[in-house]
């Protein structure tokens, strides 16, 4: 697509970020750069630049839409008013985000991003992000009567974030598929890891053996 006169001015960023999105997709991060970018478009080599002063400056803008998505995805779970089935439901919403959006969940969680001090927009979807976690693990507190620390929300929060990583890293692993499992194990991976999530967070009591409906292992 060629770009010229008011074009150049209102859409070649937004063209820009797309492309740039388009080639991390198809090739990786390693083969972003402003001049593939302006090639692809059909403008000059220079376009680019009037939108972003380097390469790291428009995958900053992918990474930081990436975040600010999740963070929606996150904040979008149901919400009942019961403090362990919103949580339950937040769970689902990570594991769902990370599944649907694989390109902006690798972004995100699997390589090296643009210096953070040099693009400080770029991870403001993040600390959105870690904030619905940690009002999740507010809630379940004040819903106990456990006083709410900082220093203790922030370490369940971790915990939590951590986990469900570790639940998408491996529903995401080609290793999974090659290990002899029990079919239901399998479809059960996601039920079963919230469920034990849970227990360590005192939202689904030991002695209790229902998982949340559903999420099976894709």
């Amino acid at each position: 697509m060629n770009w010229t006169g008011n074009d150049v001015h209102s859409d070649l960023r937004e063209a820009c970020v797309a492309e740039a999105t388009a080639i991390i997709a198809e090739a990786g991060v390693e083969a972003l750069s402003l001049r593939e970018v302006a090639r692809r478009l059909g403008v000059s080599h220079q376009a680019p630049y009037r939108h972003f002063e380097s390469r790291d400056h428009v995958l900053a803008e992918v990474v930081r839409r990436a975040y600010v998505r999740f963070a929606h995805a996150l904040g979008r779970a149901p919400q009942t008013g019961n403090a362990r089935t919103d949580a339950l439901a937040m769970g689902m919403a990570y594991v769902g985000f990370a599944l649907t959006h694989p390109l902006e969940y690798r972004l995100m969680f699997g390589g090296a991003l643009p210096l953070p001090s040099a693009h400080p927009e770029m991870m403001n979807g993040a600390r959105e992000a870690f904030a619905v976690l940690q009002r999740t693990i507010e809630g379940l507190f004040a819903a106990r009567g456990q006083a709410i620390v900082k220093s203790d929300i922030d370490r369940e929060s971790l915990f939590v974030w951590s986990s469900l990583h570790g639940v998408v890293s491996l529903l995401r692993s080609d290793a999974l598929n090659t290990l002899e499992l029990d079919d239901d194990a399998r479809q059960q991976l996601v039920a079963h890891s919230l469920r034990k999530i849970g227990m360590a967070l005192g939202i689904v009591p030991l002695t209790d053996d229902a998982g949340p409906a559903g999420g099976g292992a894709q």
